[in-house]
């Protein structure tokens, strides 16, 4: 439990609205697709870094570990806590300091959530172009410390791309503002890369300054039905080279998911037959320039034609468009058949196939029966593997990571694409990072947090 000088010392220095504890805290989901609660007996919502700063040098003071809570959207038990471990929650830091056109920056606090400023920087004409599934509650300052990736990888990079300075609190309640605001800036070490995809494990993130786009004039959605997994590949290719720069996303579906979220009680409906070896949806988002659509049509026309497309269905309205996006987005139905075990992994595309020949019959081999989707973002190399094992229990969910994982090391894969490592995969690091990254990774977790209160056991072992 939480020593009582700490819960005090809190108590003084915060708001009465910025601690939850005993009862508040039952009903408090432990994260996305949880059916569990916080497991913690106290929680405190800052409300500015001065607040989140002066938490910590009470925490390091008294060598308290804390976790911290942005949407609670991650899929590896980053953000689990115990009773002995304090919450603090970015919550109650949901400003959106500044969106300035000229310069084509936003400025905002770790709590906004990503839904909130693509809508506020739409409203001024602009784009911010990281986009998740998990949008309306995955926080900005959880989007950094995770490096998300998303849909729009392929075009925009992932988080870290898109951050041009931010503002964090290291363990001992130092403040590092390193708000820059330029897209050039080359005056010594690039301090903000420190904190962006470190899973908290070496500061907070508390604000933002993040780099957007022009608005779009106009986005060109299809699903269309591939042959094969070679012709998936140079479809790739045949559109990005064709489309001149303006393809934004390349999404895979193999025919167990596509089916999946096409038939009842799924809400979405096949724009293409089942039976098809392959799907893909893929974006384009450009000007509104003459011949900006005839250029997409022609370029599955071609596509067509070589044979590496064999039907397709192109959006002809927003609606359309926003429908065969809900096909993509609609993962919960891997659900549908009971808990499932879900893996997200990145891998040169010329070795998915081999990979998935090698992982799928080991996978039938140990779970008879199981049910195995496939789909993700094959634009930059990012596959989603879901498994509903019928089996639910910890020694299932090992033996599955003993299937998934080690092939990846042979082809250079990563056993995190987007997720991080937190608990779930810290056995695992090894696989793709040789023993001294490592050993550099701990240097600068034993410099930045010398106790070993921020986070601790993620990433690393305790």
């Amino acid at each position: 439990m939480i020593d009582e000088t700490v819960r005090s010392r809190l108590r003084e220095i915060l708001p009465a609205q910025a601690l939850l504890e005993g009862d508040e805290l039952a009903s408090r989901p432990a994260g996305f697709m949880r059916p569990d609660t916080v497991r913690a007996s106290l929680l405190v919502r800052p409300g500015s870094t001065d607040e989140l700063a002066a938490v910590l040098r009470t925490c390091h003071a008294h060598r308290q570990p804390v976790v911290v809570h942005g949407g609670l959207t991650g899929l590896v038990h980053g953000a689990d806590t115990t009773p002995a471990e304090l919450v603090i929650s970015t919550e109650r830091m949901r400003l959106i300091e500044e969106i300035d056109p000229g310069q084509r920056v936003a400025v905002v606090q770790a709590g906004v959530t990503l839904q909130a400023l693509q809508e506020a920087a739409d409203a001024k004409g602009l784009a911010f172009p990281l986009d998740l599934g998990a949008r309306g509650s995955a926080t900005l300052g959880g989007n950094a410390s995770t490096n998300a990736g998303g849909n729009r990888v392929v075009r925009y990079g992932m988080t870290r791309d898109m951050i041009l300075g931010l503002e964090a609190v290291l363990a001992d309640g130092t403040v590092v503002s390193s708000m820059n605001r330029l897209i050039k800036n080359n005056a010594g070490y690039d301090l903000k890369q420190l904190f962006i995809g470190s899973e908290g494990t070496l500061g907070v993130i508390t604000r933002l300054v993040l780099r957007l786009r022009e608005k779009p004039a106009r986005q060109d959605v299809a699903l269309v039905a591939v042959p094969g997994f070679e012709e998936l590949a140079a479809l790739l290719k045949h559109m990005d080279r064709t489309l001149g720069g303006s393809l934004s996303a390349f999404e895979a579906m193999w025919p167990e998911f596509y089916e999946l979220v096409t038939a009842p009680p799924a809400k979405g409906r096949p724009p293409l037959a089942h039976g098809h070896p392959l799907y893909a949806l893929i974006e384009s988002s450009g000007g509104e320039g003459p011949g900006e659509a005839d250029r997409f049509e022609a370029a599955f026309e071609q596509a067509m034609a070589q044979g590496l497309v064999v039907d397709a269905a192109i959006a002809q309205s927003q609606a359309e468009a926003a429908a065969i996006w809900a096909l993509r987005d609609d993962v919960l139905q891997c659900r549908r058949y009971g808990p499932t075990f879900t893996y997200d992994i990145s891998l040169p595309i010329a070795s998915m196939p081999g990979y998935l020949d090698t992982v799928r019959p080991a996978i039938a081999q140990r779970f008879p029966g199981n049910r195995t989707w496939v789909f993700g973002h094959l634009g930059d190399g990012n596959l989603h593997l879901v498994i509903c094992a019928g089996d639910a229990s910890p020694q299932a969910r090992a033996d599955t990571e003993a299937i998934v994982y080690p092939p990846l090391g042979a082809v250079g894969g990563s056993v995190s694409a987007e997720h991080g490592i937190g608990v779930e995969k810290r056995d695992w690091l090894g696989v793709s990072r040789t023993p001294e990254e490592i050993a550099l990774m701990r240097s600068l977790k034993r410099c930045l947090d010398p106790l070993g209160i921020l986070s601790p056991g993620r990433i690393f072992p305790l």
